[in-house]
């Protein structure tokens, strides 16, 4: 068995009970206050992943133009844990590290909230808490992982929509459920997080429809690929403004000699 400890999160079984939620922020110590109330977006209570909301249930509702036929879709999203962490490759302080259980975790007595992870990371997990002014998000229950427990989340998920262990057996079981979903006709079903995504995701997702339907990119870049992009548009970008100088410059010269030489035959 290897090292490497994930979650695989099957939404064709998630309810939407937010037990999960709750169960993050108790053993987290989160605050509760964001849990009041609602958003008025369907029964999302959260809206969105947070300095001090670290796990959010999506709440997908899906109509026919004519309202006659519907369909929800639930997702409990939390941090991917990525193989390629763009988080890990922008923070300064090296305060983002990779755990012996291959997950990525935030050393809060190294982080000095400059926020450089926030940008980085393509899936907007990380925020920075106004109060401790550190970088929040999901450890996988790292302290949980190390006394040989499973995460918080995945131990009171009813349905068993979360599953905690090794990622390649995840991954394995994953291919057995797609496969059984296809037969049964969910021919847009997919599994999100494989290598072609970010190296693999630690936390990965076997989804109902596209990843876009679930607010997921469909090709996530590291910073340093936009980087290298943004290099290249400098580069030519000064390279055209730099012949642009040089033939105004010409312009410039050639009118400046055609002047000087109607003064002399003047």
């Amino acid at each position: 068995m290897s090292d490497k400890k994930g979650m695989f999160i099957d939404t064709s079984v998630c309810t939407g009970c937010k037990g999960c939620q709750v169960a993050c922020k108790e053993w987290n110590k989160l605050p509760m206050a964001d849990e009041i109330g609602l958003t008025g977006n369907s029964y999302d209570n959260t809206g969105s992943l947070s300095a001090v909301n670290w796990r959010h249930v999506k709440f997908i509702e899906q109509f026919s133009d004519d309202r006659s036929q519907e369909r929800w879709l639930f997702m409990t999203d939390s941090c991917k844990h990525c193989q390629q962490a763009g988080c890990m490759e922008v923070c300064p302080t090296n305060a983002i590290i990779r755990t012996e259980f291959d997950t990525v975790y935030i050393d809060h007595d190294i982080c000095i909230g400059c926020r450089y992870c926030v940008s980085g990371c393509p899936f907007g997990v990380i925020s920075v808490d106004d109060i401790k002014g550190t970088a929040q998000k999901c450890t996988l229950c790292y302290d949980r992982l190390q006394d040989g427990q499973q995460p918080a989340c995945a131990q009171t998920c009813p349905t068993d929509c979360i599953q905690f262990g090794d990622v390649d057996d995840l991954m394995k079981q994953a291919d057995t459920k797609l496969e059984l979903l296809k037969l049964n006709g969910n021919s847009e079903a997919n599994i999100y997080g494989k290598s072609d995504v970010l190296g693999g995701l630690n936390v990965f997702y076997l989804l109902m429809d596209q990843p876009s339907v679930y607010a997921l990119p469909e090709n996530p870049q590291l910073p340093s690929k936009k980087q290298a992009k943004s290099y290249f548009m400098s580069v030519f970008g000064l390279i055209g403004i730099g012949l642009v100088g040089l033939l105004t410059f010409r312009a410039n010269r050639m009118k400046q000699m055609a002047e000087d030489q109607h003064q002399i035959q003047g």
